[in-house]
């Protein structure tokens, strides 16, 4: 069998290049940007006009966005209300989940001296768009009301 048709591509086992703190710079400054966002947006709250822009094509069209209701989400979050956060953006609470589980392995990757290799198939990036265009439509639905932000 070569590299080639094995269903998942090997990822070479290499000795650490440079200390520990050299291989999770790149992964703290990441967390420290997005904590940063979060802990802005957690100050800034977005229920209150003029703090934020409204989004442009819910402006336009009035139809909501994947990411409309993210913000809000997000203050929810920060501030301990995960059901004010699933209410506000149920996709937007999973997406903040599935960076604090990618951020996590590439964190132990990096204390191992291992390199993170993130490979989707196109059928994974299929089914994520799917998601999305699933998501969008179902929440501007009149029977998909509890997904308003």
């Amino acid at each position: 069998m070569n590299a080639e048709s094995r269903p998942f591509p090997l990822v070479a086992r290499t000795a650490p290049a440079g200390p520990v703190w050299r291989r999770l710079a790149v992964p703290a400054g990441l967390l420290a940007a997005v904590a940063g966002a979060f802990v802005y947006v957690g100050a800034v709250d977005p229920n209150e006009p003029g703090h934020y822009p409204v989004c442009p094509l819910y402006r336009i069209t009035g139809l909501y966005c994947p990411g409309c209701g993210g913000l809000r989400s997000a203050h929810a979050f920060v501030h301990g209300d995960l059901l004010t956060a699933l209410r506000d953006n149920a996709l937007g609470v999973a997406a903040y989940l599935g960076f604090a589980v990618l951020w996590t392995v590439w964190v132990v990757h990096a204390v191992r001296g291992r390199p993170v290799r993130l490979d989707p198939r196109p059928a994974h990036l299929w089914a994520l768009g799917a998601l999305l265009l699933v998501f969008t439509a179902v929440r501007n639905l009149p029977s998909g009301g509890w997904l308003h932000p």
